[in-house]
């Protein structure tokens, strides 16, 4: 026998067990394929058919509307035809019922270009998702058509695309929303803690919503909204609290209005939709108070009320919510509250911010118990403390914020415990002191505000080892020293630097190159006050500087030439204050925004500034002349502000171009000719309008159309003639009209008691004739100024009385009314620039200008006219007059008692009158009035024993008059007169008799009137009797 190892290496296995292993292989193969066709099969059951043949046509004229830029995220390269368009770049497709129809569609961020939306977006009419963000659809206006026909949509995002106009209707008709997102992002341009500019990736406001109820008051089901910067200012109270109720919007979860030009309170209604979460509102102008019932929306999480008006007392309640992560109400200035000593009770809360606030009371020592926390802002207005050490143990803190005047002692050494802040903030509070040298262990700090506080010392030295800053405010404390600019250039990355308004003097420093080459972008610099007298060299290697600060120090000279060139990204330059001399340059940069010429020495034309400049101020200059023609520049001028120069001429016709101008000063200049028909009939505009004191002549405009925005007009100290024109009452507006010293006749004007804001009115030194508030006696509904502060009719020909009854109507005279500011001005929400009102009047004896108009200055002035008849008793229910002038007219009779109610009067003249009578001991209870002027009447009797009665000077012409200051005593028997009926009876008596018996009736006169004042006087002192007077005679 052969070995069988030997057969099958010498000749292979035998032929059948070779056949049975191929038909076994073979059986195996079958069965794999069989499974492979059972699993593919089943792959392809599961996966979407391709789409229909329409919906890829719908796609592909979408995408032909598009243009891809070198900016663009998606190419849309797998978008072609005759391919599978449910497996194209952005697009998925439904399965079952919808299959082959496109139901999402997400080119969010995609940075595709487009003149307006493609109508063919709604031919997919199965869509549930719809994302087309961040790109850029050229301001178009979002279809009024065809979104209707999207019934299925769920997810909605049309954000930072770039879209103008109101948004349609049609958007509210999609009843299955879930999410609509409309807003546009904005960022904050951090110039400094107090100019701080908002800005947008888009023009802000393109898109409007007039009414929102009719966008939301179908989709019952929405739970997300996000319409940050869209312009919702013109919705009421109503409509913004219909939107926002649980009959309509029962399911909303996230409301994010940021930024959206909101004016109202917040409404009641949001607290009874039980599932909102999230709350922004920031960056708006609500006012009112937060509403308590906040404290029971059980899923709030997010509350941010940042940057608003809001008021009143903060709800505790809502620190008690265990689902509460965000709290941010900072720079709501009136909103009052307090911390709560159990708040470390929350263990999720993140960011706690209610700094720049009226919160007061202690900061509790229990916050440092919150290990949570990775944002603090803390404030105390009227507690004195020191900041709690616990806070020191929140190692986890990003970012510091405090406070408020009742925050003081020394920075704690326990500040440099906090090694993970990047923002550290004490502002507006009472800390002082030097800055401790622990602040250079917190080497992440990006951000340092030391702010109006009362910081002193040198800067320490440790501040240049923290190479992370990019912000540093020290402006508004008492600093000390010299220092030099080139200190900062250790720090690279610096961006914004301010020292103004301490006692230091900067300098510039090494002029190395070589250390300078970091500072690129720097970006705001902000030195005012600073002891400057040289124009700064290192600003030629900083090209990049767009806010620019040098106002009140003493550099003079011409500006330089390379100042203008280097920087190619300046956009606000304050100059003021200083003495310059000469601009350097004919043309000021295209760029800039805001310049701040004013106070300094410039001479020639007023300079020619770009398209972009919207704020000019030149005034307090010695300027000559404007550009004939201000079309290049007008276009975008917001502010144009000239006052105080020495132009002259013609106030140029090209001014009319500036058909978005707010504000116009020019007064104080010798500008002559007529006023352009345009500023006051076409430019609907113009808030603020200011042509005091130059030469102008001629009428005033009489066609002023309804939708005058005028606040303020002030033509005073001109030539102007004619009558006041009656169309100024479609300036609903108005606060402050002065046309003071110039030829303006008519009567006195009760139709501008139509002007429903109106508060100062001043038309002395015209012509104006006739009685005052005249129609106010006829009917009950005319001549009512119930907001009239300032009245000023004098030296006019106004005759008659002054009834008591249009008296009656000076509401504002009578009670405090809540003002939201203690200034009168001007102030533009938008551009956040004030101007404030001023006026001259005849005050305390003199002519003030009053540059700062408090609402709490009360004044009437009728003096120089021809006024007759008695004082009304009725001025004395006008307890808020600080000033009453009278003086120089007709009036008769007794000064009344009631005038002894006007507590808060400074100053009395009723001078150069034929009043007479006693002056009334009441007068003697006005404890403020400082000028009294009671002089050439017919006043008789002794003068009220009283501080304010001792200027000899106020008595001329009484020769009644007696008693201190007057050299002239009283005599024992003389009085006050009485008006007490039975003495007045008595001394007729005695009048009759002498007259009865013959004797001279000048005698008896004079014995009737010395006997008058003496029985008079019988009522206030009773020590003596009657008949011992009487042989006193």
């Amino acid at each position: 026998m052969s070995s069988p190892i030997a057969i099958g290496r010498r000749h292979g296995p035998p032929p059948l067990l070779l056949h049975l292993l191929i038909l076994h292989l073979l059986l195996g193969f079958q069965h794999l394929c069989y499974s492979l066709a059972t699993y593919s099969n089943r792959s392809t059951a599961a996966m979407p058919a391709p789409c229909l043949p329409d919906q890829a046509a719908a796609l592909l004229r979408l995408k032909h509307s598009f243009n891809m830029t070198n900016k663009s995220e998606c190419t849309l390269a797998s978008w072609r035809a005759g391919t599978d368009c449910c497996r194209w770049e952005g697009v998925r497709c439904g399965v079952g019922i919808g299959v082959g129809h496109v139901t999402s569609l997400d080119l969010g961020e995609c940075g595709l270009e487009s003149a307006a939306l493609d109508p063919a977006l709604f031919e997919l009419t199965s869509l549930r998702h719809l994302n087309l963000a961040w790109n850029n659809f050229s301001g178009s206006h979002i279809p009024t058509i065809g979104f209707e026909r999207l019934t299925e949509l769920t997810y909605l995002n049309l954000s930072n695309s770039k879209f103008a106009g109101q948004i349609p209707n049609t958007i509210g008709r999609l009843t299955n929303l879930i999410s609509l997102d409309l807003s546009t992002d904005f960022f904050l341009i951090d110039l400094d803690d107090e100019f701080l500019s908002v800005a947008t990736y888009s023009p802000a406001w393109l898109l409007v919503a007039p009414n929102i109820v009719s966008i939301v008051a179908n989709l019952h089901n929405l739970k997300e909204l996000y319409m940050g910067t869209i312009d919702l200012s013109s919705n009421s109270m109503v409509q913004w609290c219909s939107a926002f109720s649980n009959s309509t919007t029962p399911q909303l979860q996230v409301l994010s209005l940021p930024y959206c030009y909101l004016e109202v309170p917040i409404c009641e209604s949001l607290s009874g939709i039980r599932s909102l979460s999230e709350i922004n509102l920031q960056y708006n102008f609500i006012h009112g108070p937060i509403p308590e019932s906040f404290g029971d929306l059980p899923s709030l999480s997010v509350l941010s009320l940042t940057h608003n008006s809001l008021e009143g007392s903060f709800p505790s309640r809502i620190f008690q919510n265990k689902n509460l992560t965000s709290v941010d109400v900072r720079y709501n200035f009136e909103l009052s509250g307090s911390l709560p000593k159990n708040i470390s009770s929350n263990d999720i809360l993140v960011d706690l911010l209610v700094s720049s606030t009226n919160f007061s009371g202690p900061i509790p020592n229990s916050v440092g118990n919150i290990k949570s926390l990775e944002n603090l802002g803390v404030a105390s207005s009227d507690f004195s403390q020191e900041l709690p050490s616990s806070i020191g143990q929140l190692r986890s803190l990003n970012s510091l914020e405090i406070t408020g005047a009742g925050v003081v002692g020394a920075v704690p050494s326990w500040i440099a415990n906090l090694t993970s802040l990047t923002l550290l903030d004490f502002s507006n509070c009472g800390l002082s002191g030097k800055i401790p040298s622990a602040i250079g262990a917190i080497k992440n700090l990006k951000r340092l505000a030391l702010y109006k506080c009362n910081f002193s010392g040198q800067i320490p030295q440790d501040l240049f080892n923290l190479t992370q800053l990019r912000v540093i405010y020290l402006q508004y404390n008492n600093f000390i020293g010299t220092l030099e600019l080139s200190s900062f250039w250790k720090l690279p990355d610096l961006f914004s630097l301010n020292l103004s308004n301490n006692k230091l003097s900067v300098v510039d420093g090494e002029k190395n190159n070589s250390s300078w080459v970091s500072i690129n972008y720097f970006y705001t610099l902000r030195l005012a006050y600073c002891n400057i007298s040289n124009f700064p060299s290192a600003l030629s290697l900083m090209p990049w500087v767009g806010n620019l600060d040098l106002s009140g120090n003493q550099i003079h000279g011409t500006i330089p030439q390379w100042a203008w060139e280097t920087s190619s990204e300046l956009f606000i330059l304050n100059l003021l204050h200083n003495k310059f001399d000469n601009i350097g340059y004919n043309y000021l940069p295209f760029y800039l925004e805001i310049v701040d010429l004013s106070y300094n020495l410039f001479q020639g034309p007023i300079p020619i500034t770009g398209p972009d400049t919207w704020l000019l101020d030149c005034s307090n200059n010695r300027f000559s002349s404007m550009p004939f023609n201000f079309s290049s520049q007008l276009s975008g001028m917001s502010y144009l502000m000239a006052s105080r120069n020495n132009l002259s001429g013609e106030i140029p016709l090209s001014i009319c171009d500036a058909r978005d101008i707010l504000l116009l000063d020019l007064s104080y200049n010798n500008l002559s000719g007529l006023i352009p028909l345009c500023l006051l009939e076409d430019i609907n505009s113009l808030s603020v309008f200011n042509l005091k004191a130059n030469q102008l002549h001629g009428e005033l405009p009489r066609n002023i159309k309804k939708g005058c925005a005028l606040e303020a007009l002030d033509f005073s100290e001109n030539m102007f003639e004619g009558q006041l024109p009656t169309s100024l009452v479609a300036c609903r507006d108005l606060e402050v009209l002065d046309i003071g010293n110039n030829q303006i006749s008519g009567g006195f004007p009760c139709w501008a008691s139509m002007l429903p804001k109106l508060q100062v009115l001043v038309l002395k030194s015209n012509k104006f004739t006739g009685e005052v508030g005249s129609s106010a006696i006829e009917k009950d509904n005319t001549c009512e100024f119930a907001n009239l502060r300032i009245l000023d009719l004098a030296s006019n020909n106004f005759s008659g009385t002054l009834h008591h009854k249009w008296l009656k109507r000076l509401k504002s005279m009578m009670e405090t009314s809540s003002s939201a500011t203690l200034l009168m001005q001007y102030q533009h929400n938008v551009h956040s620039t004030t101007y404030q009102f001023s006026t001259s009047i005849a005050y305390k004896g003199y002519e003030v200008t009053f540059t700062k108009i408090l609402r709490t200055l009360v004044v009437i002035d009728v003096s120089d006219n021809a006024l007759h008849g008695s004082i009304p008793k009725s001025i004395g229910e006008l307890v808020l007059l600080r000033g009453l002038n009278m003086s120089h007219n007709a009036l008769t009779g007794p000064i009344p008692s009631q005038l002894g109610a006007l507590h808060e009067l400074e100053s009395l003249d009723l001078s150069s009158n034929d009043l007479s009578g006693e002056i009334p001991q009441e007068l003697a209870q006005l404890h403020f009035l400082s000028v009294l002027n009671l002089s050439y009447n017919g006043l008789v009797g002794r003068i009220p024993d009283s501080p304010q009665f001792s200027n000899n000077l106020s008595y001329l012409g009484n020769i009644g008059l007696c008693g201190f200051p007057l050299s002239k005593e009283c005599s024992n028997m003389t009085t006050p007169p009485s008006s007490h009926p039975s003495e007045e009876k008595h001394v007729d008596v005695i009048l009759f008799l002498f007259v009865g018996l013959g004797v001279g009736i000048g005698f008896a006169v004079i014995i009737v009137v010395t006997w008058g004042i003496r029985i008079k006087k019988r009522s206030q002192d009773s020590r003596f009797p009657f008949w011992k007077k009487v042989l006193c005679m």
